[in-house]
């Protein structure tokens, strides 16, 4: 009896009993994230590093590739005749001049746009050169010759031999620059620093669009406004966004004193790159565009004639038969408001307007037509010589 107890104490140890006791091997610890701390950094380091922007950055890119442009040209000015007759000026009341013709320098600025030497400038900076020497930041000064020139716009193309590749800027893709958006202006004011870095100024772009009175049969329109410096010297330097791109060529300032007064203007980055290419191609600016409108200017008189609202446009007074115009749908008393989309003011607006395109364009013009709005579209012809 004792020996069955003792067999059945023992299998209920062996067999139906639940161990209490967990092995008392530790679990692996989850993996801790080592971390290195960073050195200190010396404070002039972070100093140097937040001294560059996106300005200084941009100004290290352009820098190399804007350059002085030194001129000579040839100037005819009339002058009094020093052996002129005082009893001649007695009775006559005038005094006999004559034409002399004489040797001016000046300086401007321009920049590279191609690794073989092409440069952009200003018409009145170098399109009556007779010997023209570009000087760049690193000292080099080389002559350049004159490739084309557009007075119209007011862009020239230069062109340098070097011996290795150039640094070069490229124009901005974008139609239009932002306004408020910063800019740089970069260049040579007054001659001061020829063969050395340029001259640098910042700013924003005030405006776009901004139409100035032609000048010397010059037709700035659509032109950048910007606060940025601009003086005499500044011509044909480049204005840059902040990635660099060369947004428009620097070209005149309005003053009452012959300095800034931060309003400058810029020839807009889209049509210089067309002119550029023309010049390149051909040497010259194709604007030997026709029409066939005959066309004067509408005054308060015919405004209130024809019902108009203000007095502003061109009213057609004729058509050539069988010109581009014809065709296109035009009739007199036609009354052009608008020239894609641009407002036309006067004959010389509309002229102005028609020298953004070329012969071969397509062009959409605004029309008032017995009070009525509408639109003709009309592809430039070419006038024959």
């Amino acid at each position: 009896m004792n020996r069955l107890f003792l067999l059945l104490a023992l299998s209920s140890v062996l067999f139906g009993c639940e161990p209490r006791a967990r092995s008392q091997q530790a679990e692996a610890p989850p993996p801790q994230r080592v971390t290195v701390a960073p050195e200190a950094e010396a404070p002039g380091d972070a100093l140097e590093r937040s001294r560059r922007t996106a300005i200084t950055r941009a100004v290290e890119v352009v820098a190399p590739a804007v350059v002085s442009v030194n001129v000579t040209a040839v100037e005819r000015v009339r002058v009094a005749d020093p052996f002129a007759d005082p009893f001649y000026e007695f009775f006559f009341g005038r005094r006999r001049s004559r034409v002399m013709q004489r040797q001016v320098q000046s300086l401007g600025s321009g920049f590279v746009i191609s690794a073989d030497g092409y440069i952009v400038t200003n018409d009145h900076v170098a399109g009556h050169a007779t010997q023209i020497s570009v000087a760049f930041p690193d000292g080099d000064v080389r002559e350049a010759r004159l490739i084309g020139s557009d007075p119209a716009t007011d862009i020239a193309l230069l062109k340098v031999e070097p011996e290795t590749s150039l640094p070069y800027l490229s124009f901005a893709e974008r139609e239009r620059p932002l306004v408020g958006e910063w800019v740089i202006a970069l260049g040579n004011p007054f001659g001061l620093f020829e063969a050395a870095d340029p001259t640098v100024t910042v700013g924003v772009v005030s405006a776009v669009g901004r139409d100035l009175q032609p000048q010397e049969g010059r037709l700035y329109r659509d032109m950048i406004q910007t606060d940025a410096a601009i003086n005499r010297g500044n011509s044909g330097g480049p204005l840059v966004n902040a990635l660099g791109e060369v947004i428009g060529v620097n070209t005149a300032i309005y003053s009452q004193t012959g300095g800034s007064v931060g309003i400058g203007f810029a020839v807009p980055a889209g049509k210089v790159r067309r002119v550029v290419e023309e010049l390149k191609e051909k040497g010259f600016v194709d604007r030997s565009y026709y029409t066939g409108l005959v066309g004067v200017n509408v005054n308060p008189r015919i405004a209130r004639a024809l019902s108009l609202p203000v007095a502003h446009g061109v009213i057609v007074d004729d058509v050539d038969p069988g010109s581009p115009a014809e065709k296109a749908g035009f009739q007199p008393y036609d009354v052009i408001v608008s020239v894609e989309g641009e407002a036309v003011d006067n004959q010389t607006d509309f002229v102005a307007r028609l020298y953004d395109f070329r012969p071969g364009d397509r062009v959409r013009f605004g029309v008032i037509r017995e009070g009525e709005a509408i639109e003709l579209h009309m592809r430039i012809g070419r006038q024959e010589s």
